[in-house]
């Protein structure tokens, strides 16, 4: 009789519940940011979490100080001044602009970044946008397009369209994983 056999079955199942164990990889978005001469200045990875994106953002060439950033409707960074990117993800009638806004915020909203020597490495977090189609429905607004825009200046969070955030010094197209 050959005592190896069951052993084997055994250590062969457990190895297929182990490997059906494993979490699915969480669903990213990429970028590359670009500034208005076309020139690549960092980069954008977007991460799906149970409660929703995880948005971790690299670049170089900022001026120092304040910059909003907005997830915009369009994925195009065309050399219009990134007016092709449209406006704010979520943007439409009855929903107010920024974090503060009572009637807000839109879905691309999200916090401001701080530069001191025109770098930024920051971690930003929006419940209003998924990756996953899944997730998506009232107050969670499926990303299929769109791009990310860094502005010039500081966003208050609360002024109409973009709380006085001034020019898109910077773009990066958002292609899904």
């Amino acid at each position: 009789m050959n005592r190896s056999a069951p052993i084997l079955s055994l250590t062969l199942a457990l190895g297929l519940l182990a490997g059906g164990a494993r979490a699915a990889a969480p669903a990213t978005a990429t970028a590359q940011l670009v500034n208005g001469t076309g020139a690549s200045i960092g980069s954008v990875l977007l991460t799906e979490g149970p409660g929703g994106v995880l948005i971790e953002l690299e670049a170089t060439g900022l001026t120092p100080g304040w910059h909003g950033v907005h997830l915009h409707e369009t994925g195009v960074c065309a050399a219009d001044g990134f007016k092709s990117a449209g406006g704010h993800m979520g943007h439409h009638e009855g929903v107010g602009h920024g974090l503060l806004s009572p009637n807000g915020p839109e879905a691309g909203d999200l916090p401001n970044l701080y530069s001191t020597d025109g770098t930024a490495h920051v971690q930003l977090f929006s419940d209003k946008v998924t990756l996953d189609p899944a997730k998506a429905g009232p107050g969670r607004l499926l990303i299929r397009d769109g791009a990310v825009i860094i502005h010039a200046a500081k966003d208050d969070q609360l002024t109409a369209p973009i709380g006085g955030a001034g020019a898109r010094v910077a773009c990066g197209v958002l292609k899904l994983n």
